[in-house]
This record gives C-alpha cells, sequence and structure tokens, in this order.
C-alpha cells in the first residue's frame, strides 16, 4: 500500500503527519511526502519546505517507515501538482491537511481540496487543522 501526504500552505501540520504515521503503520504502507511550489517561489522557501519535510521523513524512519520526500514545481496548481503525482506513482490513498476558507475566498481562488477530492483516483482522507 502507498500513502501520499501532503498539506496546504498554513496547515499546522503535526495532526496530519500524526494520522499518517498510525495508518501506515497499521498497514504497512509506504509514504510520500509531498508539498507543491510555485514555480516563481524563491530559493530560500524551497529550501525552507525540504527541511521540513526532511525533519518528518526522520519521525517516519524512526519508526520503521518506509518514506520518500518530494517538492514539486511543475507549474500546476496545488490540487492538480497532487492528484497527477498519485496517479504517477499508483498511491493508495492520499491524506491531504486543510484549514478553514471563507466561501468568498474559495469562490475566487478555487480550493485545493475540492479538487482533490473530486478528481483523485483513490480514497482522500482530509484532516482539518484547529
Amino acid at each position: 500500500m502507498k500513502i501520499l501526504v501532503s498539506y496546504d500552505t498554513d496547515v499546522r501540520t503535526s495532526a496530519v503527519m500524526d494520522l499518517a504515521l498510525k495508518k501506515a503503520k497499521q498497514s504497512g504502507a509506504s509514504v510520500f511526502l509531498l508539498k507543491t511550489c510555485d514555480s516563481d517561489a524563491p530559493q530560500e522557501e524551497i529550501i525552507e519546505v525540504e527541511k521540513k519535510l526532511s525533519y518528518h521523513k526522520e519521525a517516519f524512519d524512526q519508526q520503521g517507515v518506509q518514506c520518500e520526500v518530494h517538492v514539486l514545481i511543475r507549474g500546476l496548481t496545488p490540487g492538480e501538482d497532487v492528484v497527477r503525482f498519485a496517479k504517477e506513482k499508483a498511491v493508495d490513498e492520499i491524506i491531504y491537511g486543510i484549514q478553514k476558507e471563507s466561501k468568498v475566498k474559495k469562490l475566487v481562488f478555487g480550493s485545493n481540496a475540492q479538487y482533490i477530492i473530486l478528481e483523485a483516483h483513490c480514497p482522500v482522507l482530509t484532516v482539518k487543522s484547529i
């Protein structure tokens, strides 16, 4: 089994990572930790994202869960990136961390979570940040 874990930029990641680690240990799954970045993201931001993902990877490694880290900079929306990566790697489940957004923001900018839920080829579990 393969699990893909991703989250929106401002989401607190502890609940997302804790749930993913628990599910991976129970099922013997391998995990892909994924973060998407804009194509014009500054190098410092990309380095910071890589550090955060590496930190989380260490927690998975310590628990004996096979884990890979990926930072995607492909010029797609985050939702498109997650769905495409999930298909490319034939993942069995996506765990996606979300935060509450206003209806106006969703109307104007769209919702990555909504796109992932509607377009993914596999089950999607969303984890709301508090």
